[in-house]
């Protein structure tokens, strides 16, 4: 999942990048409001995290024009005021949460996999494809009953591709989400990683899920 940090306080902001980061979350950090909206606009975020105090523009600012541009991506805000009216202001403009500063890292974690959780295709928060279910609260993920062991890059790449399951998904846009930076023509990483996902996914089994797209990338899908 590929987030967008809009935090102009530097400490603030690179803590929340690295804490996002050791999740396996792809993220940018921006600390200037004009920049974050143009950021905001130009890219397919999964999530926003913005403050409400910005350089040249405000959060709220960033917050009603995105919305005015039909954009829904789930957005959290970050603010020093803990006024109920602020509150109020930003949710009627269209956040999605909250969180006062000072807060607690393991509780942005939480908030920010809630968010993240709204966009599953199951009620319960699950990602299911037949047999194969991901619950992203736990990050746990199984196959027919039986645990599958991910490392955080795997995890991230399916993760990605169950979001977005029947859809065909190129490798810039999965190096964009999952690597958080310009596909390399050069590169084969991408391969090797729905690789060694094949061999966890779908080595033995019967029905495959994970297809090449010959041509254009990579599809997960039960039929």
């Amino acid at each position: 999942m590929r987030v967008l940090v809009i935090e102009d306080e530097t400490k603030v902001g690179c803590f929340i990048k690295r804490a996002l980061e050791e999740e396996s979350y792809a993220v940018d950090l921006c600390e200037d409001g004009v920049k974050g909206l143009e950021m905001a606009l130009a890219t397919n975020y999964d999530l926003l995290v913005v403050d409400l105090m910005l350089p040249s523009m405000s959060g709220m600012d960033i917050l009603r024009t995105i919305r005015r541009e039909r954009i829904q991506t789930p957005v959290l805000i970050l603010t020093a005021q803990s006024q109920i009216d602020q509150r109020v202001k930003g949710l009627d403009a269209g956040a999605d949460d909250y969180l006062t500063k000072p807060f607690a890292i393991d509780e942005l974690l939480a908030r920010v996999r809630a968010l993240l959780r709204r966009g599953a295709t199951e009620s319960s928060g699950m990602l299911q494809v037949d047999d194969l279910v991901l619950n992203p609260a736990t990050r746990e993920v199984t196959r027919g009953g039986q645990r599958v062991d991910l490392t955080l890059k795997e995890y991230a790449l399916l993760e990605y591709l169950m979001r977005h399951t029947g859809r065909v998904l190129t490798r810039p846009m999965i190096s964009e989400h999952v690597w958080n930076q310009d596909f390399d023509t050069f590169t084969n990483v991408i391969d090797v990683y729905v690789n060694y996902l094949r061999n966890k996914i779908d080595r033995g089994r019967t029905k495959k899920l994970i297809h090449t797209i010959r041509g254009s990338g990579y599809m997960l899908k039960a039929d």
